[in-house]
This record gives C-alpha cells, structure tokens and sequence, in this order.
C-alpha cells in the first residue's frame, strides 16, 4: 500500500511550504516578543513541526513518483548533503569547545539553513553530472 496514493501537486506542495514558513515565522515572533507560561512557549516551539514534516511527506511522495533517473539524482544530492551537514555539525561542536561561537550567528536557529542549502547544491551537481 502506498502511504500517498496519489501524485502530489505543486499546489499542496506550495501551500505546505507556505503553511511552514508561516507557522515558523509567527513562532520566532511570540518566542521573542510575548511573554507566556513555559508549557505554552513550548506549544508555541512546537507549532511548525506539523506543516514542516507535511511539507517533507509531499516530497518524499514527489521524488517517489519520478522516474529512476530523477531519484538517482536525488539521492545523490542526498549523499552530498548528508556528510557535508556532519562536517558542519561537528566542525561547530569542536569549535565550540575551543573558541566561544557567538549564539547569534551558529545557533541551531541559524545553522539549519546550510542543510537545504547542501542540498540544493548537492542537486545542482547531480543534475549537471547527467546533463
């Protein structure tokens, strides 16, 4: 049985994606700006997981529904992506205990954005390696 049983569209792919950044932006602004009891800021925190891990199962069917080649392709971009997120990551922690990274610029809050950006570019190799 399939988990999605149909093709998913651009359009559900659009709206989840929109539905995630929305729901992360809206977060980082009540976490910043309004004060709430604990349990309710964890709440909040966790708002965007949904539209996020719906936006990946939209993918994940997307890239099921492609020809061999086209997943080829993007599991190669996966292969890329994957190390090079490890290198950051533990090149960071080490760093961490050496040097005093500034919370502003190598939090988790800005760190994730090289994930897809390793991706991508990841893709782009991909892509041109079968050109």
């Amino acid at each position: 049985m399939k988990m999605f049983p149909v093709k998913p569209r651009w359009g559900y792919l659009i709206l989840a994606a929109a539905a995630w950044v929305l729901t992360y932006l809206a977060a980082r602004f009540v976490l910043k700006e309004i004060q709430l009891d604990p349990w309710l800021r964890v709440t909040v925190a966790l708002l965007p997981v949904l539209p996020t891990a719906l936006f990946i199962w939209l993918v994940v069917a997307g890239i099921r529904s492609l020809d061999e080649l086209e997943r080829r392709i993007h599991l190669e971009a996966l292969a890329f992506a994957y190390p090079l997120a490890i290198l950051l990551l533990w090149t960071l922690g080490l760093l961490q205990l050496v040097v005093q990274l500034p919370p502003e610029d190598w939090s988790y809050r800005h760190v994730w954005v090289y994930l897809p950006l390793f991706y991508f570019f990841g893709l782009a190799l991909a892509w041109r390696r079968y050109q």
